[in-house]
């Protein structure tokens, strides 16, 4: 299936059959879904979590309770910045810096710059865990985004520099409609693949065999794209 066909008929059904949350629509974005909270809370029972110091999570609403949850666990967030357009393109969010009173409010999209670090991407430390926000996802571990690229473009971008490499584990929470069959979606070179799956119902370990991107595949991007995100530029140079 095209990807942009999987995209609709995820977001359609989560639409018409209630399991979207705000914000709404749930069109062209990673959706919120009742559960999040849940699925949540079984990616912080596995090892992957309870082990990591350092996490890297997307932005997004369903992501939320993980990265509130982080912060409450003494672990660092980082964030992206939107489209990577900062010269200094992560928010680090460590809890050592933010009165533990503001946890729930400091790693929200409208309020995370208010108490992050903006930090450059050489300044990543290594990430143990990589949380990313998914459309749509299989049992072995595919990942559909919303069609933007940004997610698999900052890990090509912190792998260039070792920030993530073989050790870290990367992981999504989606609802169960959101994972489908394995030959609904083939990846592209440039996906990430996903290690651990969790919904609300059950956590998934993909065994996934597709290979990661181990930098940035320079050969795909356009040099308008380049030149529009400071840190491929300075990469590039």
């Amino acid at each position: 299936m095209v990807k942009q066909d999987l995209r609709e008929r995820i977001w359609d059904r989560m639409e018409t059959e209630g399991i979207a949350r705000f914000p709404f629509p749930p069109q062209d974005r990673i959706p919120n879904f009742v559960g999040a909270e849940d699925a949540a809370e079984r990616l912080a029972e596995t090892d992957a979590y309870t082990e990591a110091s350092v996490l890297k999570c997307n932005p997004d609403s369903p992501q939320l309770p993980l990265r509130r949850r982080a912060l409450r666990d003494g672990k660092t967030v980082y964030l992206a910045a939107p489209r990577l357009r900062d010269e200094k393109p992560f928010l680090a969010l460590d809890p050592a810096e933010i009165p533990p009173e503001e946890y729930d409010r400091a790693p929200t999209v409208s309020h995370a710059a208010e108490y992050a670090r903006p930090v450059g991407p050489k300044d990543v430390p290594h990430v143990d865990l990589v949380v990313s926000g998914s459309v749509a996802v299989t049992e072995t571990g595919t990942r559909v985004g919303k069609g933007e690229g940004y997610s698999d473009l900052e890990f090509a971008v912190l792998s260039e520099l070792e920030a993530v490499d073989s050790e870290t584990t990367v992981a999504t929470t989606v609802h169960e409609v959101q994972v489908v069959g394995d030959d609904a979606v083939t990846p592209d070179d440039h996906d990430v693949p996903m290690d651990i799956v969790c919904t609300p119902e059950r956590t998934i370990r993909t065994e996934t065999d597709q290979s990661r991107p181990e930098g940035v595949n320079w050969s795909a991007l356009s040099t308008a794209r380049i030149e529009e995100i400071p840190v491929l530029d300075r990469l590039r140079e």
